[in-house]
């Protein structure tokens, strides 16, 4: 069952003890403090590592007018663009950029780039959920319970959880090729 918004944050207000909410606006500290807190959560999340299911390829259109120093072209980033992973010409890596504001610069006259997008709640996997759920127990609790030892604790098991969604999102991918290292290639000539 995928969740929404209000559903994340109505189970990690669950498990610090807090009432469930139904809606942001809906007048209580416990949505005030998820209205405020929810989405800067999420986002930095969803930044903090390359999901398989976060991340995308697209290709930036161009602006028109040259950045004022050090790139020849300027492109627009994506409305969802959370964090960039590369950049390329014709394929999505191997390109020298930066990232200034909301555009990239580079020389190149096109670019592809790979990046982690924010995604709708409910195309969330499972581990995600289970992360971020934790992740805002752990910044709920103290606004809402003002008990700094249980935010602590709340802060670790949320670090785990973040390294077991990792993990398990690691594992839906092929393993990375060693390319032109000297080593393996000299013991399989």
């Amino acid at each position: 069952m995928s969740l929404t918004a209000i559903g994340l944050c109505s189970r990690a207000l669950i498990k610090i003890g807090a009432t469930p909410i139904t809606a942001f606006e809906e007048g209580t500290a416990e949505a005030e403090v998820a209205g405020a807190l929810y989405a800067p959560t999420r986002d930095a999340l969803l930044s903090a590592h390359p999901w398989s299911f976060a991340t995308v390829q697209a290709t930036l259109p161009r602006l028109d007018g040259a950045p004022a120093a050090d790139y020849t072209h300027a492109f627009q980033l994506p409305a969802d663009f959370l964090r960039a992973l590369s950049a390329g010409a014709g394929r999505g890596r191997g390109l020298e950029y930066r990232i200034h504001g909301r555009t990239l610069q580079a020389d190149a006259g096109a670019v592809v780039l790979t990046y982690v997008r924010r995604p709708a709640e409910e195309d969330f996997p499972p581990f995600f959920d289970q992360a971020l759920i934790a992740r805002l127990a752990a910044e709920f609790c103290i606004p809402v319970t003002e008990n700094t030892s249980r935010a602590d604790t709340l802060h670790r098991l949320a670090e785990a959880e973040f390294r077991r969604a990792r993990l398990t999102d690691a594992q839906q991918d092929s393993q990375e090729r060693l390319e032109g290292f000297t080593l393996v290639e000299a013991r399989t000539a």
